[in-house]
């Protein structure tokens, strides 16, 4: 299994030099490089990792194919050349290049992955290899790469809450249809669901960006667009955030504790968030102005009945019950 935290990659980059050497085809120069090596590799289960990657990776880069993106004295030998005969025409500046070229498809390669899927009325705790936690709501589903330099999420639907823990040689970031986030160390969550995504954060700080028109992934090198602390929330359409609103911090993933938070929430939202959760969802009426009303307040999940009593006293609604225990909100 290769190990979640990797060897650092200048370790790796030594222990290929000394592979190397060892195949330039001169006895001595191999020799030596051999007898070197192995002292290396006994100073630490470090270094012994880092040599067990560095072999792997020698035996999975393609000496031909450096042909082409490499300097190469003249030589009437074919082009079609053995990884051996490469490294002994290119030297010390073209085995960096072997390193740049084999060190970015090495960094590329996922070392842990994960899908991640709740149903209906489904909740699920997930401790992952770092010891990040993940706390998933009701119908979500995404997935998780970690890769030797950076570890990934991408939430498709749903909403997530995650406790990460903080690894400054390996960047955490969530992706959705409609922005980033990059965690900055905190706790926090992201919800994406077909109108927009929305990033609640308990503690800690993470920078955010709105999508792409294209749906293309958001370049995470520049500066975020914001950056939230503990107690704030934002929202993204795809296109745009906007302004940071003041949350309750204890109300980030309150869904694992049994209740539904809103906060000045689209009623239409606030419904199916509770239709996560119920057997028989209450449905909106007709009525365009149902869409206008906007809910606030804490409910326990356990009691829709309670919920759904209390609401016209909350907005100008009347609740429409159907034979067979199902709901219908209706304007007053």
């Amino acid at each position: 299994m290769t190990p979640l935290t990797p060897p650092p990659r200048s370790m790796i980059e030594h222990a290929l030099l000394l592979i190397g050497r060892t195949h330039k085809g001169q006895p001595e120069t191999a020799r030596a490089a051999q007898t070197e090596l192995a002292a290396w590799r006994d100073r630490s289960a470090t270094h012994a990792d880092a040599v067990r990657a560095a072999q792997q990776l020698w035996e999975a880069t393609d000496g031909s194919a450096l042909v082409n993106s490499v300097p190469v004295p003249r030589s009437p030998a074919p082009t079609n050349l053995t990884r051996r005969r490469v490294v002994g025409l290119l030297g010390a500046s073209g085995l960096a290049a072997l390193l740049a070229a084999g060190g970015g498809w090495y960094w590329q390669q996922p070392v842990y992955t994960l899908s991640l899927a709740t149903g209906h009325s489904q909740m699920l705790e997930r401790t992952l290899p770092d010891g990040t936690q993940l706390s998933l709501a009701a119908r979500t589903q995404g997935s998780i790469v970690y890769y030797r330099d950076r570890r990934e999420v991408r939430l498709v639907d749903g909403e997530i809450r995650f406790q990460v823990t903080p690894d400054a040689e390996r960047p955490f970031s969530v992706a959705t249809d409609w922005g980033r986030v990059r965690v900055l160390g905190t706790t926090f969550s992201v919800r994406a669901r077909e109108n927009g995504m929305r990033v609640a954060v308990s503690e800690g700080r993470v920078g955010v960006w709105p999508g792409r028109a294209d749906r293309m992934l958001v370049d995470l090198a520049g500066e975020p667009a914001a950056v939230l602390q503990g107690g704030e929330a934002i929202e993204s359409d795809g296109q745009r955030l906007g302004p940071p609103m003041a949350i309750q911090p204890d109300s980030v993933g309150a869904w694992r504790h049994g209740w539904l938070v809103f906060d000045n929430t689209p009623l239409p939202e606030a419904l199916a968030r509770w239709n996560d959760y119920l057997q028989r969802p209450v449905r909106l009426g007709g009525s365009a102005e149902l869409n206008m009303l906007r809910l606030s307040g804490s409910f326990p999940l356990r009691n829709p009945q309670a919920f759904l009593a209390g609401l016209p006293d909350i907005l100008p609604v009347r609740i429409v019950q159907i034979p067979g225990g199902a709901a219908t909100i209706e304007m007053r």
